[in-house]
């Protein structure tokens, strides 16, 4: 082995050989770069475009080297434009992973370089040759090895869906998400900019300190250069882990806002249908008198005041009436506005629900249930093609200690689903009450059954 390995150090003697040797290594890394930054946006696509993408990398980087601000930034617009085009993500995702990407892969070219430099005394002879073909496979090879990993770290816990998640990041503003994302772009340029500085004066300038007494010794050791790279890398995954809690703890407050607003909004359900209810119940006290006052019209031979009473009790009890009549006013009123805003919308409804008042359950809680279902059945629903058939079915019955509740809804089809947030306070209304919630979807059907223990 030593004898080949001496052969290509022969061989990149000659200035056509050293750069062949590097232009192969740089098209290799670029190509791990690139699949891996496509893996990370969890994009799928052909494989012959990382290495024709890698080969205008490499190109450009023969022009403007990456290790320079002007070629970073390059880089990093090529990265993005890869993203974008070639994987298909959006601009926001491809420019914070473009940049994350090439500066992991630096800072790891930067450690791999610098070990190799500091185990070159206990290396066999071939390896010590920096400019040699072994010292030059070495590495390449543990700052590829030493990038997979990092980047494997990345792709399981900060890539694009798990810091921006699909169920909820609808709930995130455009300008919200271009101010954080630079949060961690401005690190990750300062950490390039300063090592890239350290490096220059380390490996270019190679500047000396002269000793009054003994020898003169380098500015920076190579020691000194590793902990400057691992440290580096190291405060670029800490303010990676600091952004993603950020995100997680910036969704947290977005959902603990839309809940208040929405406990807010049910709050004036139960209000109004306890105002409707008491209303209720005062037009039936007072029946008895309205039918006396009709009959004494009609038996005086006013008939005509007689009708125009009776079309005023009309429009009281038309008031009064629910458009879904469950037997629980609170639920009435709920079912009634959001079946009525679907059948606004062109969505045939249906409701055949009966509840008890009170069933023994809070207001509060089947509130939840029912519009968060709800909520989702119109999403789902307004999603649709025109063309397309489209309604919503409440059905619900108690059976024993037992509410049972189906809520189905016609929907795209194409089996692409997401529990959000709406399912997934449902389901923890259905644990609270120690029942369950169950999903099931047939052809062009999404049906949502959920069981509530009515307690004793």
């Amino acid at each position: 082995m030593a004898e080949y390995f001496g052969y290509f150090n022969r061989m990149t003697e000659s200035g056509m050989g050293f750069y062949g040797l590097n232009l192969i290594l740089n098209l290799i890394g670029t190509s791990f770069q690139l699949y891996l930054l496509a893996k990370i946006l969890k994009k799928n696509m052909w494989p012959p475009f990382y290495f024709l993408f890698a080969v205008c990398a490499v190109m450009i980087n023969e022009f403007v080297p990456v290790r320079t601000l002007a070629g970073f930034g390059v880089f990093v617009l090529l990265f993005t434009a890869y993203g974008m085009f070639a994987c298909y993500a959006d601009a926001k995702s491809a420019l914070l992973y473009a940049a994350l990407t090439i500066e992991i892969m630096q800072l790891c070219f930067g450690i791999g370089e610098t070990m190799m430099n500091l185990c070159g005394p206990w290396m066999p002879a071939v390896f010590r040759d920096p400019d040699g073909a072994a010292a030059m496979l070495a590495r390449g090879a543990a700052s590829l090895v030493l990038s997979g990993l990092c980047y494997g770290v990345v792709y399981r816990c900060f890539s694009w869906d798990v810091l921006y998640p699909r169920d909820v990041s609808d709930s995130f503003s455009a300008a919200a998400d271009m101010q954080q994302m630079f949060l961690t772009l401005i690190p990750i340029l300062m950490i390039f900019m300063m090592n890239e500085y350290i490096s220059m004066l380390a490996f270019e300038f190679q500047f000396e300190v002269l000793m009054e007494e003994g020898p003169a010794g380098y500015l920076i050791s190579q020691g000194q250069l590793l902990a400057m790279y691992v440290l580096g890398l190291a405060g670029l995954f800490c303010i990676l882990f600091s952004y993603k809690k950020l995100q997680q703890n910036f969704r947290l407050s977005t959902e603990l806002s839309l809940l208040e607003q929405e406990e807010h909004s049910l709050n004036q359900y139960v209000e109004e249908a306890k105002a409707r209810y008491d209303e209720t119940k005062s037009f039936r006290h007072d029946i008895r008198n309205h039918i006396a006052v009709v009959k004494n019209l009609l038996q005086g031979g006013k008939l005509e005041e007689a009708v125009n009473y009776m079309e005023d009790l009309d429009d009281m009890a038309e008031k009064m009436s629910f458009p879904c009549s469950t037997n629980n006013p609170v639920v009435d009123i709920l079912a009634g506005n959001k079946l009525g805003l679907a059948k606004s919308m062109g969505i045939g409804v249906s409701c055949s629900l009966f509840l008890p008042y009170p069933c023994g359950l809070r207001d509060i809680d089947i509130c939840i249930v029912l519009s968060n279902a709800l909520d989702n059945a119109i999403h789902a629903c307004k999603s649709m093609g025109t063309e397309t058939e489209k309604f919503i079915h409440v059905s619900g019955r108690i059976q024993g200690d037992f509410l049972m509740l189906e809520i189905r809804n016609s929907f795209h089809g194409n089996g692409a689903f997401k529990n959000g947030t709406g399912l997934s306070n449902v389901k923890k209304v259905a644990e609270k009450y120690g029942g369950a919630m169950n999903i099931e979807i047939q052809e062009k059907v999404f049906i949502l059954h959920v069981l509530l223990i009515i307690p004793d």
